[in-house]
């Protein structure tokens, strides 16, 4: 039986928090960057085969919430939902920041 293969999007608030990201380190090494950027995006792109490789996120796991996993490409969080036959990028997290401090900064836009 073939395994079956998931479609992998970005959200627009993923892309976002990408651009920042490569953008920020790009002041100083662009290299680095581009490094970083594949990184991100071949972690990612590993979800099309095993989207719940990821574990819950533990932050919203404590509140009830158990639809969003993540993947760890430390210092960076990638934060995704499945659905369907789609694997939904929601954000590229910082992971030594405080979830909830991001989501309200988020929320406060």
């Amino acid at each position: 039986m073939a395994n079956k293969t998931y479609q992998v999007a970005w959200t627009h608030t993923a892309q976002q928090d990408l651009t920042e990201i490569i953008d920020f380190i790009a002041q100083d090494n662009l290299e680095d960057a581009l490094h970083v950027l594949d990184r991100l995006q071949a972690k990612a792109q590993l979800l099309a085969t095993l989207p719940n490789r990821g574990r819950v996120v533990p932050e919203l796991l404590d509140t009830g919430i158990s639809q969003y996993r993540e993947l760890n490409s430390a210092p960076w969080r990638i934060i995704y939902r499945v659905e369907n036959h789609r694997v939904l990028v929601m954000a590229v997290l910082d992971s030594r920041r405080e979830l909830q401090t991001i989501l309200l900064g988020r929320m406060a836009r």
